[in-house]
């Protein structure tokens, strides 16, 4: 009697962490995505806002790289307090303040003319561009709160052994989340806003700011684009602000920490937590992360991976609009297609890593990275006469392959440091990942600027030769990991 109770109790429990092992996946995938809402939004705001106010891209890239290294600070920082605090509180919060961080957003115009007393010129225009650059800095603090406690809550929840193909399912969150926010910010920028289309003032003004020559009956399309949708760039900020909100409220109610957190018992003696002040707990801190040769490799990696992928999304609007002469709302259905193929690689190369390369993650990175540089390679040498489906698939499949070792390189940090340091070996690996800021920010908004005067017709060429080559690097980058162990749970003490 006592086996069959002890027996039905173990089915009970097992049912029960199955629940809440999906529960949290599918919350925390949800949460995250939202996050992307009120941080990816930017760079689609910025042709509307260099249309009305002549803001130039290196401005634009000097922000850019600014907030993209806060953002990797914040995410080490954040892995640290993530391995230590409630995940729930965490996150929930830090998605209510991006929230509030993207509604100010929408008055930058306002708060620029409220502290310099003018609507236009050089200082309402420099005085905005500070505005916009301390709200992003201030914005990107407090994403850091997003990843990392993720980090932490998955490797409680999901053995080592099922992580791949698990985190790689919720790494979709990403794609999911970027791919959202690319439609809804597209249709925004070409939908809403005030049609001053036949003000011959306003008309003028952005000719100028995007330095259209009036006579130049094509270019001009772009600029009476522009005018029709005058204001737009504010709704591209307090929509995707409202719908943060309401996540953080979601998150708030339906997250909760650890097993233990429910009731539940821990998957194995690994998975404890860190005490604040543990002597033993900075210990293993130490070795599993700060003195790991693994993890600072898988570093190095992510920050070859983080340019091609950041100088995609960051920049993939303004690209395809100079480029190619595609509208912003196509443009933003393109990078929406970048992004669902991007959904489907990160599920391959999950899948794959547990099913045919027991678990070595970092294995599945090198091959993807071959298929990156492939595929940037051919969609840099297709002739003007492509198709645009064509050019759209080639550009796809690059994202296909890229966000492969994107999600791999966390899940490959976190078996490596183990669930106890998974947040820490996260924020690591992230502070370079967003340190690549320095060349997919300022460094091609810098390129594309000084080109586009001595080279117009090649500018966004030598981007994309810069990126094949990043890709390259990170191919021997990733071989120096060739033998290494799936996990670091056998030297765990």
């Amino acid at each position: 009697m006592n086996q069959e109770t002890t027996n039905v109790k173990d089915e009970t429990t097992s049912k029960l962490f199955k629940y809440w092992q999906t529960r949290t996946i599918i919350v925390t995938m949800i949460g995250y995505a939202i996050f992307y809402f009120v941080r990816k939004n930017f760079s689609f705001a910025i042709p509307g806002l260099t249309a009305e106010f002549g803001i130039t891209k290196t401005s634009f890239g000097i922000i850019m790289t600014l907030v993209t290294i806060v953002y990797g600070v914040s995410r080490f920082l954040n892995g640290l307090i993530a391995d230590r605090v409630n995940a729930r509180y965490h996150m929930s919060v830090g998605l209510f303040l991006c929230a509030i961080a993207n509604f100010a957003f929408g008055w930058g115009a306002d708060l620029s003319a409220l502290f310099t007393g003018q609507t236009g010129g050089p200082m309402f225009t420099n005085t905005m561009v500070l505005i916009f650059g301390i709200i992003l800095i201030l914005n990107n603090l407090i994403q850091g709160s997003g990843f990392p406690p993720v980090a932490r809550l998955l490797t409680h929840w999901i053995p080592q052994n099922e992580l791949a193909t698990k985190m790689s399912v919720w790494n979709t969150s990403h794609s999911i989340g970027a791919a959202l926010v690319a439609i809804l910010a597209g249709y925004i920028m070409g939908s809403m806003g005030t049609n001053m289309s036949a003000n011959p003032e306003v008309i003028a003004s952005i000719a100028a700011n995007l330095k259209v020559d009036p006579a130049d009956t094509e270019k001009m399309k772009s600029v009476i684009e522009s005018a029709s949708h005058y204001g737009a760039w504010k709704w591209c900020f307090w929509i995707p602000a409202t719908i943060a909100l309401a996540g953080s409220i979601g998150l708030f109610i339906t997250l909760r920490d650890t097993p233990s957190s429910v009731g539940l018992p821990e998957l194995h003696k690994t998975h404890k937590k860190g005490k604040d002040s543990s002597a033993e707990f900075k210990a293993f801190i130490r070795k599993s992360v700060y003195r790991n040769k693994w993890i600072w490799i898988l570093g190095i990696a992510n920050f070859f991976v983080y340019v091609v992928r950041f100088a995609v999304l960051d920049w993939g609007p303004t690209f395809l609009k100079e480029a190619h002469g595609m509208t912003l709302t196509n443009a933003g259905w393109t990078v929406a297609v970048f992004e669902i193929f991007g959904i489907m690689g990160m599920l391959v190369s999950g899948w794959v890593t547990d099913k045919y390369l027991a678990g070595k993650a970092h294995r599945t990175s090198l091959y993807c990275m071959v298929g990156v540089a492939i595929f940037m390679t051919i969609f840099l040498y297709l002739p003007p006469s492509t198709p645009p489906w064509v050019m759209i698939l080639v550009l796809a499949m690059a994202g296909f392959f890229i966000y492969g070792p994107q999600a791999l390189i966390g899940i490959a940090a976190a078996n490596q440091a183990t669930n106890r340091a998974a947040a820490t070996a996260n924020g690591l690996t992230g502070l370079f990942g967003y340190a690549s800021g320095l060349v997919s920010g300022v460094g091609v908004g810098y390129m594309v600027d000084v080109l586009s005067k001595s080279h117009p017709e090649k500018a966004w060429d030598y981007v994309f030769m810069m990126m094949i080559g990043m890709a390259i690097l990170c191919i021997f980058i990733f071989a120096l990991m060739w033998k290494a162990k799936a996990h670091g749970y056998d030297e765990a003490p």
